[in-house]
């Protein structure tokens, strides 16, 4: 199911691999740290498409819900998860009339997102499309691209500065850095 305005806002559900890009190398150790992200950018030239069990939308309280194998591709940004509910605004607005304004859309049960060599795990994500910020929160958020790997509990993006930070949540930032990934 694509809807011109609905493509347009899921896209940023679909940043998360220009945030990896821009983030593996840019983490540090430590128990929370937070670096500039550059490179930060939506994908307005790619049709998304997007796949689930079921999908009820209930116009009433403006929420879209996709359950059960949700996968969501835009070019080679891959997106799975358990379920993916959108939450839109708006009077007279209509998920099924392409016409929503995509208020947050929050990822839950087993968050996998896979764009080119970086890859990333967790319980659940919440982009606030509003506040331009993504949060992938687990037991343990993995973001790995090749043989560097970060591993903390929350991973906070404010998707309009880049600016990125990866806690610990009481325990600490675990990272493994393959001195051969580095660019001479």
């Amino acid at each position: 199911m694509t809807y011109r305005s609905t493509k347009q806002r899921l896209q940023a559900s679909i940043v998360m691999g220009s945030l990896l890009a821009a983030c593996l190398p840019a983490l540090a150790m430590a128990q929370s740290t937070d670096r500039q992200m550059n490179g930060l950018k939506l994908s307005n030239d790619q049709p998304i498409q997007i796949e689930s069990d079921q999908l009820e939308i209930r116009e009433a309280e403006r929420k879209a819900f996709f359950t059960g194998n949700v996968k969501v591709v835009q070019g080679a940004t891959t997106l799975q998860a358990g379920t993916m509910t959108v939450l839109y605004q708006g009077e007279g607005t209509s998920v099924t009339q392409g016409n929503a304004d995509i208020d947050k859309i929050d990822v839950d049960g087993k968050v996998f997102l896979s764009s080119g060599t970086q890859q990333a795990t967790a319980d659940k994500g919440r982009f606030d499309l509003v506040a331009q910020v993504f949060v992938l929160e687990g037991d343990r958020v993995v973001l790995s691209e090749g043989q560097n790997v970060f591993v903390g509990c929350k991973l906070t993006v404010q998707m309009t500065s880049g600016q990125a930070k990866l806690d610990s949540c009481g325990r600490r930032v675990q990272i493994q850095l393959d001195p051969k990934s580095q660019k001479k």
